[in-house]
């Protein structure tokens, strides 16, 4: 965690120093007063903010920000909600099922045609690193 360039390591170490240079005497007073600054922030940045909401309306417009969070659209509860209204709506037209036995002339000469176009040239290569592979087609030089 860094807060302004500095790691905890560095914040401890100023603390140790500022402990040292203001004493042990003076220490408790100098964090009542830290402690003290402290709240008095905060409670301005709150105040702050609260102005900026009542004379931007940004409050109003972090609420219309909720109905956008993602969370809500759990691909599960989608698909249950849209299985559901399947079943209540009315039935739909039954479509004839196609088995592999049951060729038409226009699938047998689709087929033909598929088999006449001619394979293009070229191989696949193995690329990136061992823990994330993907294949990638190189076509071969003309």
């Amino acid at each position: 965690m860094t807060m302004f360039g500095l790691t905890i390591e560095k914040l401890f170490l100023v603390a140790l120093i500022a402990a040292v240079i203001i004493g042990p005497r003076r220490l408790p007073e100098y964090a009542r007063r830290l402690g003290a600054l402290v709240r008095r922030v905060t409670l301005l940045a709150g105040d702050a903010a609260r102005r900026a909401e009542q004379e931007t309306g940004v409050a109003s417009i972090r609420q219309d920000w909720t109905a956008l969070d993602p969370r809500q659209y759990d691909p599960r509860r989608i698909i249950r909600d849209a299985w559901a209204a399947g079943e209540s709506a009315e039935p739909r037209e039954q479509v004839p099922i196609v088995t592999e036995n049951a060729l038409t002339e226009d699938s047998a000469s689709a087929d033909a045609a598929d088999d006449a176009r001619p394979e293009p040239e070229g191989a696949w290569i193995t690329a990136g690193s061992s823990g994330h592979p993907r294949r990638v087609w190189v076509p071969a030089e003309s």
